[in-house]
Protein backbone atom coordinates (compact mmCIF):
# COMPACT_ATOMS: atom_id res chain seq x y z
CA UNK A 1 0.00 0.00 0.00
CA UNK A 2 1.26 3.61 -1.18
CA UNK A 3 2.05 5.35 2.46
CA UNK A 4 0.60 8.55 2.81
CA UNK A 5 2.50 11.71 2.28
CA UNK A 6 2.37 15.29 3.34
CA UNK A 7 1.36 16.74 -0.54
CA UNK A 8 -1.93 13.48 0.22
CA UNK A 9 -3.17 15.60 3.51
CA UNK A 10 -2.41 18.66 1.77
CA UNK A 11 -4.78 17.59 -1.50
CA UNK A 12 -7.04 16.48 1.10
CA UNK A 13 -8.04 19.78 2.70
CA UNK A 14 -6.70 21.81 -0.33
CA UNK A 15 -4.45 23.44 1.70
CA UNK A 16 -0.19 23.53 0.35
CA UNK A 17 2.27 20.95 1.49
CA UNK A 18 4.27 23.58 4.02
CA UNK A 19 0.94 24.87 6.15
CA UNK A 20 0.77 20.64 6.69
CA UNK A 21 4.30 20.57 7.47
CA UNK A 22 4.17 23.31 9.78
CA UNK A 23 0.78 22.36 11.22
CA UNK A 24 2.18 18.87 12.41
CA UNK A 25 5.42 20.50 14.03
CA UNK A 26 3.00 22.72 15.60
CA UNK A 27 3.89 25.54 14.85
CA UNK A 28 2.04 29.44 16.33
CA UNK A 29 1.37 30.87 13.12
CA UNK A 30 -0.95 27.94 12.40
CA UNK A 31 -4.77 28.04 13.23
CA UNK A 32 -5.55 25.51 15.91
CA UNK A 33 -8.61 24.88 13.64
CA UNK A 34 -6.09 23.77 10.86
CA UNK A 35 -4.33 22.40 13.03
CA UNK A 36 -6.59 19.64 14.11
CA UNK A 37 -7.92 19.54 10.47
CA UNK A 38 -4.18 18.10 9.61
CA UNK A 39 -4.34 16.24 12.49
CA UNK A 40 -7.59 14.02 11.44
CA UNK A 41 -7.01 13.75 7.68
CA UNK A 42 -2.99 12.51 8.93
CA UNK A 43 -4.48 10.01 11.06
CA UNK A 44 -7.54 8.83 8.70
CA UNK A 45 -5.04 8.49 5.83
CA UNK A 46 -2.43 6.49 8.05
CA UNK A 47 0.23 9.24 7.82
CA UNK A 48 3.70 8.66 8.91
CA UNK A 49 6.99 10.69 8.81
CA UNK A 50 9.30 9.01 6.18
CA UNK A 51 11.54 6.85 7.48
CA UNK A 52 14.39 8.83 5.53
CA UNK A 53 13.64 12.29 6.33
CA UNK A 54 14.12 11.25 9.91
CA UNK A 55 16.99 9.21 9.15
CA UNK A 56 18.27 12.67 7.56
CA UNK A 57 17.71 15.08 10.53
CA UNK A 58 19.48 12.18 12.90
CA UNK A 59 22.39 11.75 11.18
CA UNK A 60 24.79 13.03 8.00
CA UNK A 61 24.28 10.22 5.80
CA UNK A 62 25.45 12.19 2.81
CA UNK A 63 25.35 9.42 -0.19
CA UNK A 64 24.03 10.42 -3.96
CA UNK A 65 23.15 7.73 -6.26
CA UNK A 66 24.29 8.29 -9.76
CA UNK A 67 23.26 5.87 -12.71
CA UNK A 68 24.59 6.17 -16.65
CA UNK A 69 24.49 4.19 -19.33
CA UNK A 70 28.07 3.85 -20.22
CA UNK A 71 30.65 5.25 -17.58
CA UNK A 72 33.37 5.40 -20.42
CA UNK A 73 31.64 7.42 -22.64
CA UNK A 74 33.22 11.09 -23.08
CA UNK A 75 30.10 12.50 -22.45
CA UNK A 76 28.71 10.25 -19.69
CA UNK A 77 32.53 10.63 -17.55
CA UNK A 78 32.25 14.60 -18.41
CA UNK A 79 28.75 14.44 -16.35
CA UNK A 80 29.79 12.50 -13.96
CA UNK A 81 32.79 14.75 -12.93
CA UNK A 82 30.54 18.15 -12.86
CA UNK A 83 28.57 15.84 -10.28
CA UNK A 84 31.52 15.26 -8.20
CA UNK A 85 32.69 18.20 -8.13
CA UNK A 86 29.51 19.91 -6.68
CA UNK A 87 28.37 16.82 -4.08
CA UNK A 88 31.71 16.49 -2.77
CA UNK A 89 31.88 20.61 -1.57
CA UNK A 90 29.11 19.37 0.62
CA UNK A 91 30.61 16.68 1.91
CA UNK A 92 28.83 13.87 -0.32
CA UNK A 93 30.10 11.23 -1.48
CA UNK A 94 29.15 9.16 -5.28
CA UNK A 95 27.72 5.88 -5.37
CA UNK A 96 27.95 5.25 -9.23
CA UNK A 97 26.14 2.41 -11.71
CA UNK A 98 25.34 1.90 -15.40
CA UNK A 99 23.06 0.29 -16.82
CA UNK A 100 24.69 -0.36 -20.47
CA UNK A 101 21.57 0.68 -21.89
CA UNK A 102 19.78 -1.99 -20.88
CA UNK A 103 16.16 -1.28 -18.87
CA UNK A 104 16.34 -4.70 -17.24
CA UNK A 105 19.97 -3.71 -15.68
CA UNK A 106 18.85 -0.06 -14.96
CA UNK A 107 15.81 -1.36 -13.04
CA UNK A 108 18.16 -3.85 -10.84
CA UNK A 109 20.54 -0.69 -10.31
CA UNK A 110 18.47 1.74 -8.95
CA UNK A 111 16.93 -1.08 -6.93
CA UNK A 112 19.89 -1.71 -4.95
CA UNK A 113 20.91 2.13 -4.77
CA UNK A 114 17.32 2.53 -3.18
CA UNK A 115 17.91 -0.21 -0.84
CA UNK A 116 21.45 0.83 0.42
CA UNK A 117 20.13 3.94 1.27
CA UNK A 118 21.07 6.67 -0.90
CA UNK A 119 19.67 10.34 0.01
CA UNK A 120 18.89 10.86 -3.91
CA UNK A 121 19.31 9.75 -7.06
CA UNK A 122 21.07 11.67 -10.40
CA UNK A 123 20.18 9.37 -13.44
CA UNK A 124 20.27 9.13 -17.46
CA UNK A 125 17.80 6.72 -18.55
CA UNK A 126 19.07 3.97 -21.09
CA UNK A 127 17.46 3.65 -24.42
CA UNK A 128 15.73 0.97 -24.00
CA UNK A 129 13.79 2.28 -21.46
CA UNK A 130 10.23 3.15 -22.47
CA UNK A 131 8.05 2.85 -19.01
CA UNK A 132 9.39 4.36 -15.54
CA UNK A 133 7.68 2.16 -12.93
CA UNK A 134 10.56 1.45 -11.09
CA UNK A 135 11.27 5.01 -10.68
CA UNK A 136 7.32 5.50 -9.34
CA UNK A 137 7.73 3.45 -6.78
CA UNK A 138 10.93 5.53 -5.55
CA UNK A 139 8.99 8.55 -5.79
CA UNK A 140 6.45 7.10 -3.79
CA UNK A 141 8.78 6.50 -0.67
CA UNK A 142 9.65 10.43 -1.18
CA UNK A 143 13.48 9.48 -2.59
CA UNK A 144 14.44 12.65 -4.36
CA UNK A 145 15.25 11.80 -7.90
CA UNK A 146 16.60 14.28 -10.89
CA UNK A 147 17.10 12.85 -14.88
CA UNK A 148 19.14 14.12 -16.77
CA UNK A 149 19.65 14.37 -20.40
CA UNK A 150 17.45 10.94 -21.55
CA UNK A 151 14.60 11.63 -19.45
CA UNK A 152 10.73 10.66 -19.13
CA UNK A 153 7.91 13.31 -19.62
CA UNK A 154 6.09 11.12 -17.58
CA UNK A 155 7.49 11.36 -14.65
CA UNK A 156 7.21 14.03 -11.79
CA UNK A 157 10.94 14.83 -10.83
CA UNK A 158 13.21 17.34 -12.02
CA UNK A 159 15.27 17.33 -15.25
CA UNK A 160 17.76 18.74 -16.89
CA UNK A 161 18.38 18.49 -20.48
CA UNK A 162 20.29 20.43 -23.83
CA UNK A 163 17.88 21.76 -26.09
CA UNK A 164 18.23 18.85 -28.67
CA UNK A 165 15.59 20.23 -30.59
CA UNK A 166 17.53 23.70 -31.34
CA UNK A 167 20.93 22.21 -31.46
CA UNK A 168 19.58 20.05 -34.09
CA UNK A 169 17.80 22.91 -35.84
CA UNK A 170 20.75 24.82 -36.05
CA UNK A 171 22.97 21.69 -37.10
CA UNK A 172 20.63 21.63 -40.06
CA UNK A 173 20.01 24.57 -40.72
CA UNK A 174 24.19 25.38 -40.57
CA UNK A 175 24.10 22.53 -43.17
CA UNK A 176 20.90 24.54 -45.84
CA UNK A 177 23.06 27.58 -45.75
CA UNK A 178 25.81 26.35 -47.06
CA UNK A 179 24.06 24.85 -49.94
CA UNK A 180 23.58 21.55 -49.29
CA UNK A 181 19.97 20.47 -50.10
CA UNK A 182 19.55 16.72 -49.60
CA UNK A 183 20.59 16.18 -45.65
CA UNK A 184 20.01 13.18 -44.24
CA UNK A 185 19.74 11.87 -40.16
CA UNK A 186 21.19 9.33 -38.83
CA UNK A 187 18.24 9.09 -36.03
CA UNK A 188 18.40 7.69 -32.46
CA UNK A 189 16.48 4.88 -30.99
CA UNK A 190 12.69 5.52 -30.90
CA UNK A 191 11.93 5.89 -27.52
CA UNK A 192 15.05 8.27 -26.04
CA UNK A 193 13.16 11.99 -25.75
CA UNK A 194 16.27 13.39 -26.73
CA UNK A 195 16.46 11.19 -30.03
CA UNK A 196 13.16 12.03 -30.79
CA UNK A 197 13.94 16.10 -30.28
CA UNK A 198 16.81 16.03 -32.34
CA UNK A 199 14.24 14.32 -35.78
CA UNK A 200 12.11 17.36 -34.80
CA UNK A 201 14.76 20.24 -35.24
CA UNK A 202 16.30 18.08 -38.37
CA UNK A 203 12.18 18.35 -39.56
CA UNK A 204 11.83 21.31 -38.64
CA UNK A 205 14.52 22.85 -40.16
CA UNK A 206 13.85 21.73 -43.83
CA UNK A 207 10.39 22.12 -43.23
CA UNK A 208 11.66 26.10 -42.71
CA UNK A 209 13.54 26.11 -45.75
CA UNK A 210 11.61 24.80 -48.14
CA UNK A 211 12.91 21.23 -48.37
CA UNK A 212 11.14 18.06 -48.67
CA UNK A 213 11.22 15.40 -46.18
CA UNK A 214 12.56 12.24 -47.72
CA UNK A 215 12.05 9.29 -45.85
CA UNK A 216 14.89 7.58 -47.56
CA UNK A 217 17.60 10.01 -46.20
CA UNK A 218 16.81 8.94 -42.52
CA UNK A 219 18.23 5.72 -41.00
CA UNK A 220 17.81 4.81 -37.21
CA UNK A 221 20.08 3.57 -34.89
CA UNK A 222 19.83 1.03 -32.33
CA UNK A 223 22.35 0.66 -30.11
CA UNK A 224 23.60 4.30 -31.40
CA UNK A 225 27.59 3.45 -31.96
CA UNK A 226 30.57 4.18 -35.08
CA UNK A 227 29.72 0.94 -36.87
CA UNK A 228 26.07 1.82 -37.27
CA UNK A 229 27.55 5.18 -38.57
CA UNK A 230 29.51 3.75 -41.18
CA UNK A 231 27.02 1.19 -42.20
CA UNK A 232 24.32 3.94 -43.16
CA UNK A 233 27.02 6.13 -44.55
CA UNK A 234 27.53 3.28 -47.11
CA UNK A 235 23.72 2.86 -47.22
CA UNK A 236 22.79 6.48 -48.27
CA UNK A 237 25.94 6.24 -50.99
CA UNK A 238 24.06 3.37 -52.23
CA UNK A 239 20.59 5.30 -53.74
CA UNK A 240 20.23 6.45 -57.02
CA UNK A 241 20.33 10.01 -55.54
CA UNK A 242 22.35 9.99 -52.20
CA UNK A 243 22.31 12.97 -50.06
CA UNK A 244 24.69 15.86 -49.95
CA UNK A 245 25.36 16.61 -46.15
CA UNK A 246 24.45 13.64 -43.00
CA UNK A 247 23.43 15.24 -39.53
CA UNK A 248 24.36 12.65 -37.32
CA UNK A 249 22.40 11.67 -33.28
CA UNK A 250 25.63 11.71 -31.94
CA UNK A 251 30.02 12.50 -32.70
CA UNK A 252 30.11 8.57 -32.70
CA UNK A 253 27.24 7.65 -35.32
CA UNK A 254 28.89 11.09 -37.60
CA UNK A 255 32.53 9.68 -36.93
CA UNK A 256 31.93 5.96 -38.15
CA UNK A 257 29.39 7.82 -41.39
CA UNK A 258 33.09 9.99 -41.97
CA UNK A 259 34.88 6.73 -41.93
CA UNK A 260 32.99 4.93 -44.35
CA UNK A 261 32.89 7.83 -46.93
CA UNK A 262 36.51 8.34 -46.89
CA UNK A 263 36.55 4.27 -47.47
CA UNK A 264 34.44 5.13 -50.92
CA UNK A 265 36.90 7.96 -51.96
CA UNK A 266 34.39 10.53 -50.73
CA UNK A 267 35.88 13.89 -50.22
CA UNK A 268 34.22 15.08 -47.23
CA UNK A 269 32.82 18.15 -47.03
CA UNK A 270 33.59 18.35 -51.05
CA UNK A 271 31.55 15.19 -51.79
CA UNK A 272 29.32 15.03 -48.64
CA UNK A 273 29.20 16.89 -45.51
CA UNK A 274 28.99 15.42 -41.52
CA UNK A 275 27.76 17.00 -38.86
CA UNK A 276 27.23 15.20 -35.80
CA UNK A 277 26.01 16.43 -31.95
CA UNK A 278 27.88 16.50 -28.51
CA UNK A 279 30.88 18.21 -29.21
CA UNK A 280 33.63 15.21 -28.30
CA UNK A 281 37.12 16.41 -27.56
CA UNK A 282 38.40 13.87 -30.77
CA UNK A 283 36.25 15.68 -33.16
CA UNK A 284 39.42 18.46 -32.44
CA UNK A 285 42.04 15.77 -33.50
CA UNK A 286 40.30 13.80 -36.81
CA UNK A 287 41.41 14.67 -40.36
CA UNK A 288 39.26 16.52 -41.26
CA UNK A 289 38.13 17.73 -38.03
CA UNK A 290 34.44 17.25 -37.40
CA UNK A 291 31.46 19.75 -36.32
CA UNK A 292 29.10 18.95 -34.10
CA UNK A 293 26.36 20.64 -31.54
CA UNK A 294 28.41 21.54 -28.19
CA UNK A 295 26.22 20.41 -25.33
CA UNK A 296 28.50 20.67 -22.24
CA UNK A 297 28.12 17.12 -20.23
CA UNK A 298 29.95 18.97 -17.02
CA UNK A 299 27.54 21.83 -16.84
CA UNK A 300 24.77 19.21 -17.28
CA UNK A 301 26.23 17.32 -13.95
CA UNK A 302 26.64 20.13 -12.12
CA UNK A 303 23.03 21.80 -12.35
CA UNK A 304 21.36 18.57 -11.98
CA UNK A 305 23.61 18.02 -8.66
CA UNK A 306 22.44 21.24 -7.43
CA UNK A 307 18.88 20.40 -8.04
CA UNK A 308 18.90 17.46 -6.25
CA UNK A 309 21.04 18.61 -3.44
CA UNK A 310 18.36 21.32 -3.16
CA UNK A 311 15.30 18.72 -3.12
CA UNK A 312 17.43 17.40 -0.18
CA UNK A 313 17.76 19.82 1.52
CA UNK A 314 13.77 20.26 1.53
CA UNK A 315 13.25 16.72 2.31
CA UNK A 316 15.42 17.44 5.79
CA UNK A 317 13.18 20.35 6.55
CA UNK A 318 10.19 18.83 6.10
CA UNK A 319 9.50 21.32 3.38
CA UNK A 320 7.65 20.32 -0.49
CA UNK A 321 9.86 19.39 -2.87
CA UNK A 322 9.65 22.22 -6.04
CA UNK A 323 10.71 20.33 -9.24
CA UNK A 324 12.30 22.33 -12.26
CA UNK A 325 13.22 21.73 -15.82
CA UNK A 326 16.63 23.01 -16.91
CA UNK A 327 17.15 23.27 -20.35
CA UNK A 328 20.64 24.06 -21.70
CA UNK A 329 21.83 26.17 -24.80
CA UNK A 330 23.20 24.29 -27.45
CA UNK A 331 25.54 25.38 -30.05
CA UNK A 332 27.34 24.56 -33.44
CA UNK A 333 30.56 24.47 -33.51
CA UNK A 334 31.69 24.41 -37.35
CA UNK A 335 34.68 22.46 -38.36
CA UNK A 336 36.12 21.11 -41.62
CA UNK A 337 33.29 18.17 -42.17
CA UNK A 338 30.62 20.60 -43.07
CA UNK A 339 32.43 23.85 -43.76
CA UNK A 340 32.22 24.04 -47.40
CA UNK A 341 35.31 25.25 -49.24
CA UNK A 342 34.48 28.44 -51.36
CA UNK A 343 34.65 28.20 -55.12
CA UNK A 344 37.68 29.83 -56.26
CA UNK A 345 36.82 32.83 -58.65
CA UNK A 346 39.82 32.67 -61.77
CA UNK A 347 40.07 36.50 -62.89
Amino acid sequence: MKRATLRDIAEALGITAATVSRALKGYPDISSRTKQAVLAVADQLNYAPHPLAVKLRQQEYKVIGVVVPDIMHPFFSDIVSGIVDVVEQLGYHVMLSQSNESYEKEVRVTQMLQATGIDGLLMCLSNETVTVDHLRTLREYDLPIVLFDKISLGLDVSTVVTNDFQGAYDAVTHLLQQGYTRVAHIKGPVHPENSRQRFAGYRAALADYGVPFRPEYVAECQAVTHAEGYAFAQQFLALPEPPEAIFAVTDAVAIGAIGALKEAGQRVPEDMAVIGFSNWTVCELLEPTVSSVVQSGYDIGCRASELLLREIQQLRDDQPREHRHLVLNAAVKVRQSSQRTPAITVA
